[in-house]
């Protein structure tokens, strides 16, 4: 039975307080700059591209509905039940047939369905992180990932990246620290919107296999390419090295998720890895909620199992390209000069260089104030910097809303210039 501790406080007895009680790993638990930033934004004058949020207008509803409906009647108490902690196995199959388009050969034994990428990261860090351990990443790179893995105390590892992504020819005296592993987002990376290029995919692989150090590819935009040829995923040209008959047994685990293709309220992604990875995600993933819901993952199945997904990708793609187009356009005819931006080939972000000494922390409570919103840079940066920098979000907008946006946050960005020292 629990007895509660005691402090004695001016002479009387107090129950102690609880952040006293809390374990020592929860000292590194941060909370989402995002979330944070996004709750300064729910005033509905503001026009926000901080969130990472695909366009409610895409989601398919009815479809959706009409699955719902058919599984409830047919299926009803097979959905509502428990299920393996693997996944729903038609599921399964079915994201194993999808990804053999993209060359990625596996069968259902080597994927692992999960609520939502978030719980993949956190699974991982669960699985391969001991304090201390030294994690190879993108600067910038994705802040939930850090997020995921700070409680279990990782150390990072950042190697610069470009317009071309991750800069290999800096990867070597980073791979002779001996990191865990190493952590990319080849396609239209969050936050930079960039895409790591077919010749640095192929030197990330070389070097990854020289140094004897696995990669996670996480990639959750690479169907939402709307320009340019697509680029073979990691994980394929990893699998040219190290494959063993039918059963994968490569240097690559892959992320991916339904939350930019159908719907995230759903919360269904999956791993891809070879099978003893796998076991042993199972084993994480039991002690974390036995499994994902049976039912989000049979609505999904009966949606995607007639070919609709590949067809509402095209519409996610025809509306993304027009706001990213817009967004552009938008930014040359309303920046100052001095101002950079990436131009994405797909997904859903774009990102903001100022001139140097410029502080976008500062620069969002005079946006704010000015009735937009956006991502300040530095928290995407594991071991500093990156200050002058922001992340755009341009796939919840509306083009109008984006217009208006952008010439907002250029009127913000130039008050602040004109406070800069010269």
């Amino acid at each position: 039975m629990y007895s509660p501790r005691f402090i004695l406080q001016g002479g009387k007895r107090m129950v102690t307080p609880w952040e006293h009680r809390f374990a020592q790993r929860t000292q590194r638990m941060k909370s989402s700059a995002i979330r944070e930033l996004l709750k300064l934004t729910e005033d509905p004058e503001v026009i926000s591209f901080a969130g990472g949020l695909p366009a409610p207008e895409v989601f398919p509803v009815e479809e959706i509905l009409e699955a719902a409906t058919k599984v409830l009647r047919e299926q009803g108490s097979r959905a509502l039940q428990y299920g393996s902690t693997e996944g729903y196995t038609p599921l399964r199959e079915m994201i194993a047939r999808h990804t053999s388009r993209y060359g990625i050969d596996v069968t259902a034994d080597n994927i692992l369905i999960t609520s939502g990428s978030q719980q993949a990261l956190d699974l991982l860090g669960k699985v391969f992180i001991n304090h201390g351990d030294r994690i190879l990443v993108e600067a910038p790179t994705y802040l939930g990932a850090l997020q995921a893995w700070d409680i279990y105390g990782a150390e990072y590892v950042p190697v610069r990246s470009d317009n071309d992504g991750i800069v290999t020819d800096e990867l070597e005296g980073a791979l002779r620290t001996g990191p865990k592993f190493i952590y990319v987002l080849p396609n239209f990376q969050n936050p930079t919107g960039v895409t790591i290029s077919y010749e640095r995919r192929l030197k990330l692989v070389e070097l990854a296999d020289h140094y004897g150090v696995p990669i996670i590819e996480d990639d959750p935009y690479g169907q939402l390419r709307f320009e340019g040829e697509h680029i073979p995923p990691i994980e394929v040209l990893d699998s040219q090295k190290h494959h063993n008959g039918s059963c994968y047994t490569g240097n690559v685990i892959y992320l991916s998720t339904f939350s930019k293709i159908l719907a995230p309220g759903l919360r269904l992604a999956w791993v891809v890895a070879p099978p003893e990875v796998i076991r042993k995600l199972v084993m994480a993933k039991q002690g974390a909620d036995l499994h994902t819901a049976t039912f989000n993952q049979m609505v999904a199945y009966e949606v995607g199992r007639g070919g609709f997904i590949d067809r509402h990708v095209e519409l996610i793609r025809k509306v993304y390209r027009e706001r990213r187009d817009v967004m552009l356009k938008a930014l040359e005819e309303n920046m100052p000069e001095g101002v950079e931006w990436t131009h994405p080939q797909g997904g859903l972000f774009l990102w903001v260089r100022l001139p140097e000494g410029m502080d976008t922390a500062e620069l969002f409570k005079i946006a704010v104030s000015q009735k937009v919103a956006f991502v300040p840079g530095a928290p995407f940066f594991p071991k500093g910097g990156g200050e002058n920098t922001m992340r755009l979000n341009f796939s919840n907008a509306t083009p109008e809303k984006i217009e208006e946006g952008i010439a907002r946050l250029a009127k913000a960005i130039k008050e602040m210039l004109v406070k800069q020292p010269v």
